[in-house]
C-alpha cells in the first residue's frame, strides 16, 4: 500500500462533502508530476485529504476506489476515485507541519504547490499521531 495527499480549496470542494456524498471523481489535475501520480495510485491506497487556501490543514483520510483511468472530458489526463475513511481527530495545519523538522522533507513542504503528493511510510505514521488519529 502507498500513502498520499490530495489537496482541495475547502469551498471548492470540502473534505465533510466527500463524506456526505460518499464518493468522488477526482480530476481536474493539470500538472504532469499530479497526474503521474494519480497514475501511480492503487485500488487501497490511502490519502490524505487537504485544505488548501483556506484553513490550509490536514483534516482527513480517503482511500483509493477506483485507479487510474482516463479522465471522460479529458482524456490525456487522468482521474481516480476517492472514498472517505476518517477525519483526523485534530487537523495537522500547514503551520506545524513546516516547524516540524521531522516533516521537512514531506512534499507539501518542498514542493508547495504540487496538488497530488506521495506521502512516505514515515510520514504517514507520524502524521496521523499528530492528528491523533488511529486507522
Amino acid at each position: 500500500m502507498a500513502y498520499w495527499l490530495v489537496k482541495s480549496e475547502p469551498d471548492v470542494y470540502a473534505f465533510d462533502r466527500l463524506v456526505k456524498e460518499k464518493t468522488v471523481v477526482w480530476d481536474g489535475v493539470r500538472n504532469f508530476s499530479a497526474r503521474n501520480n494519480l497514475r501511480a495510485m492503487k485500488k487501497g491506497d490511502l490519502v490524505f485529504f487537504y485544505h488548501s487556501n483556506i484553513g490550509k490543514e490536514i483534516v482527513g483520510v480517503a482511500k483509493v476506489v477506483k485507479e487510474g483511468y482516463p479522465e471522460p472530458k479529458a482524456n490525456d489526463w487522468t482521474a481516480v476515485q476517492l472514498a472517505p475513511v476518517k477525519a483526523l481527530k485534530k487537523p495537522v495545519t500547514l503551520a506545524a507541519v513546516k516547524a516540524d523538522k521531522k516533516l521537512a522533507d514531506l512534499p507539501l513542504v518542498k514542493l508547495s504547490r504540487l496538488s497530488v503528493a506521495p506521502v512516505s511510510d514515515t510520514h504517514w505514521k507520524y502524521i496521523l499521531a499528530l492528528g491523533e488519529t488511529k486507522l
